[in-house]
């Protein structure tokens, strides 16, 4: 199984990113996928999670209505939208694959993604 996020990068305060999590190896429609993040000098973070056939989401509250998470499911592939960005979204950004919902920073998860450096300046 792979998980292989990108679409990081530098971006001004109040700017854009789409981030993209490409899978393989996975029955990927039977997957809760979700993105966590881990900024300089903090503890890892649940971003935001959409369930496998795409109709429920779950945010962290410091970024709803600026965050939004989808799926392609013929493409085995998840985005995070990222709108209005502040510097303290600063962080590497890592996509998850569950089974089981998830929301907790520190939940089980089965597969992880390498991360991708999204820094956001002031």
């Amino acid at each position: 199984v792979q998980l292989q996020a990108s679409g990081g990068g530098l971006v001004q305060a109040g700017g854009s990113l789409r981030l993209s999590c490409a899978t393989s190896g996975l029955t990927f429609n039977r997957y809760y996928m979700g993105w966590f993040r881990q900024g300089p000098g903090k503890e890892r973070e649940f971003v935001a999670i959409i369930s496998g056939g795409g109709g429920t989401t779950y945010y962290l509250d410091s970024v709803k209505g600026r965050f939004t998470i989808s799926r392609d499911n013929a493409k085995n592939t998840v985005y995070l939208q990222m709108n209005s960005l502040k510097p303290e979204d600063t962080a590497v950004y890592y996509c998850a694959a569950d089974r089981e919902f998830y929301s907790g920073s520190y939940s089980p998860i089965e597969y992880w993604g390498k991360g991708t450096q999204v820094t956001v300046s002031s």
